[in-house]
């Protein structure tokens, strides 16, 4: 009779690491050929076949457990296959943030032939694009034109005639917004016509394409989406002196548009997949229906998606022409300054209003006078968020659809602003209970230069009313606030486990716990001292806790909130209430956690 005991061996499927599935060969070696291999010392020829097939199926477990991971967005730890995650979900990444500020911008201006006030003639323009520098070589750009001629610019004698006493020199100072990194310019050579034709401009990433011309002077717009054929443009207002404002905002049909894809391997631009030569950018329904083939009748009509792609209305792409892409790179520091930390202005021309006519070393002298400073800090959000966090926004994403209704659409979209415009780093979206109507109060908090929670200036404010105004809802109405930092403290008392070295289980229980409030915490969250007790717990070398306080910090280096922690105590004392416009800090982990062990 065959023997069919081989056949059916049970398998322990569940081992599926390098000891297990070794030790499963050594059994099954010993049960099935206990005659021809008897020897699996560590140097025997046995021990090194059943080492090399463990090590195969180790790795292929590996492998396997890896793909299957990364194929979901849950299971997935990649940050590269979490973004190809979200992009099938709609989510675009939007890549390191800009950082935003406002500076004083002083020049000196000779004084009229009387003395009694500045030359209005040399009274120049710094054209948006200048140049400025920080003490820690960190590049900011203009973002627009700044005149020293406005009436609500601080005029001060600046010098005066030793002999005479009357002014010679007066200075003017003036206020403009910057923005973190370089302009950088790059030409790319098209060729021959191509469908969906994707350029690569650069290997860093770009914290956005300022303008694409081709050779032929035609301008390329991007878009959120190639199906996109409406942007608005900002023109120069002519009537700027009468109504006091720079600019107007006109609504333009483009057919020459792209998309910035930013990714591991570089920044491309995405064009559609219109032919130039051809004139007609919008679809035809009779060219995308698809007839019925076999009948004399149509009894229904359906659309080929595939057609949609063979007409102009994703936008025309370049040929046999030359690109000219001016961009803004990201720089690789921390853009986040402090007070005073900008003070030199690089390459820069002034504008007088007719410079032929005016005296060249007068108008070197106003040249030389300009100088820069930040009397506010630059903040923003420099730091990169968490894989958890990422794939939160994802999900915050897709239900979202590019409109804000919900609190959390809300949020949402403030927190996917696009880098160029600016970058917070807490927000929380709150209905005004004092308010009737539909208003909403959208709490944010930015990064200082050190990481540490900081109010977001007005720069970026008026950047997100912008960005939420294009996405909200007709009736609601949105007030940007800033929510109260509020500095704590943790103190705790532990008791080392029998034959420990205190000092190590100190330090190991002060390594847990700032481990623990590394990422900080959102607007409105609870601080769970229960979570403080069971990390300690967790501690190797820690026997018990005996105590965890809360305090608050103030003073000269912290926030000027007081709050008052008993009061704010949950009833059995297991976490701490925020407020709904608060959010909690521990600024200096170092020296606000604290620890005592008997």
């Amino acid at each position: 009779m065959p023997d069919n005991t081989k056949k059916n061996t049970p398998i322990n499927y569940l081992n599926r690491e390098f000891s297990g599935i070794r030790n499963d060969l050594i059994e099954l070696a010993e049960r099935f050929y206990p005659t021809q291999f008897q020897d699996f010392s560590e140097g025997s020829f046995g021990a090194m076949m059943v080492d090399a097939v463990a090590y195969v199926g180790d790795q292929l477990s590996l492998y396997l457990d890896y793909n299957v991971n990364e194929a979901f967005l849950d299971t997935s730890f990649d940050r590269n296959n979490i973004l190809r995650h979200g992009a099938a979900l709609g989510y675009k990444n939007r890549g390191r943030s800009s950082t935003y500020g406002t500076v004083a911008l002083f020049v000196m201006v000779p004084a009229e032939v009387g003395g009694l006030g500045p030359d209005t003639a040399y009274i120049p323009i710094l054209p948006k694009g200048a140049r400025l520098s920080s003490t820690a070589g960190i590049g900011f750009i203009l973002t627009d034109d700044v005149s020293f001629s406005e009436p609500k610019n601080d005029v001060v004698v600046a010098r005066v005639n030793a002999s005479t006493g009357a002014p010679t020199h007066y200075a003017i100072k003036a206020y403009g917004n910057v923005v973190s990194g370089q302009l950088a310019f790059r030409r790319v050579t098209v060729g021959a016509y191509q469908r969906f034709l994707k350029v690569k401009i650069a290997n860093e990433e770009i914290a956005e394409v300022i303008s694409v011309f081709d050779a032929e002077g035609n301008e390329f717009f991007e878009v959120d989406y190639l199906a996109q054929d409406m942007v608005y443009k900002e023109l120069k207002n002519d009537n700027f002196q009468a109504d006091n404002v720079p600019s107007i905002i006109k609504p333009l049909l483009v057919s020459r548009k792209f998309i910035m894809d930013t990714g591991p391997r570089g920044t491309f631009l995405q064009f559609g997949s219109g032919d130039p030569g051809a004139t007609n950018v919008v679809a035809s329904p009779q060219s995308v229906a698809v007839n019925t083939f076999g009948k004399s009748y149509i009894t229904d009509t359906t659309f080929d998606p595939t057609r949609l792609t063979k007409n102009h209305s994703f936008g025309i792409v370049p040929a046999n022409t030359t690109l000219l892409i001016s961009y803004r790179i990201i720089q690789p520091l921390n853009g986040n300054l402090g007070v005073g930390a900008i003070n030199g202005v690089g390459s820069s021309t002034l504008q007088f209003k007719d410079r032929n006519s005016l005296s060249t070393a007068l108008i070197t002298g106003v040249q030389n006078s300009l100088e820069a400073s930040n009397e506010t800090p630059i903040v923003g959000d420099v730091s990169s968020i968490s894989v958890g966090q990422l794939k939160q926004q994802i999900l915050d994403t897709f239900p979202t659809q590019n409109r804000a209704v919900t609190q959390a659409d809300y949020e949402n979209l403030a927190l996917r602003m696009p880098p160029r415009l600016g970058s917070i780093k807490r927000v929380s979206t709150q209905k005004d209970q004092d308010s009737l109507k539909r208003n909403l109060n959208l709490y944010v908090v930015s990064e200082d230069q050190f990481g540490k929670l900081t109010r977001t200036n007005q720069t970026i404010k008026n950047n997100l009313k912008t960005w939420l105004s294009t996405h909200r809802m007709i009736n609601d109405t949105v007030d940007i606030l800033d929510p109260y930092i509020i500095n704590l403290g943790v103190d705790f008392v532990i008791s080392a486990s029998p034959g420990v070295d205190k000092n190590t289980a100190l330090n190991a229980a002060m390594t847990k716990i700032r481990q623990r409030f590394a990422e900080g915490f959102f607007i409105g969250e609870k601080l769970y001292i229960s979570d403080v007790y069971s990390t300690l717990k967790e501690t190797m070398g820690v026997l018990d806790v005996v105590k965890v306080k809360i305090n608050n910090k103030t003073g000269a280096r912290y926030s000027s909130v007081a709050y008052n922690i008993n009061k704010n105590l949950s009833p059995d004392g297991s976490y701490l209430m925020a407020p709904m416009n608060g959010v909690f800090e521990i600024k200096f982990p170092i020296t606000d956690i604290k620890g005592k062990i008997r």
